[in-house]
């Protein structure tokens, strides 16, 4: 069981970056996710990718997830949803709490990314 998901896709190729961040909502869950995803290679599509899971840092739980990113350029209205870090309760997707300042569109060095 997880309450939050973010899989970062690239702006300008709309192609997965290779990683996600994942909360599970408790440790037991955490465990058997471990034993079941780390090590995974057995892809649908030819690849020699083999997936590794390990702790984020210095980000860890959903307080810290969801204070990382609710200011963050991803929740700027111009980025689509699909780019966008997402929540759940009991399996059910949630609405994100709401930005507490103005968020400013995504950029890439000098280049604003999306608009």
């Amino acid at each position: 069981r997880f309450d939050f998901l973010y899989f970062p896709i690239d702006f300008r190729t709309r192609a997965a970056l290779g990683y996600a961040f994942l909360n599970l909502v408790t440790p037991e869950d955490a465990h058997e996710f471990w034993l079941r995803i780390n090590g995974y290679s057995n892809w649908s599509l030819p690849s020699s990718k083999v997936c590794a899971v390990a702790w984020s840092q210095p980000h860890q739980g959903l307080a810290a997830h969801v204070a990382r990113y609710r200011n963050s350029p991803l929740m700027h209205e111009s980025v689509p949803d699909a780019y966008r870090p997402v929540l759940y309760h009991e399996g059910v997707r949630v609405p994100f709490p709401p930005p507490t300042k103005k968020i400013k569109p995504p950029r890439q060095g000098t280049e604003r990314m999306l608009v």
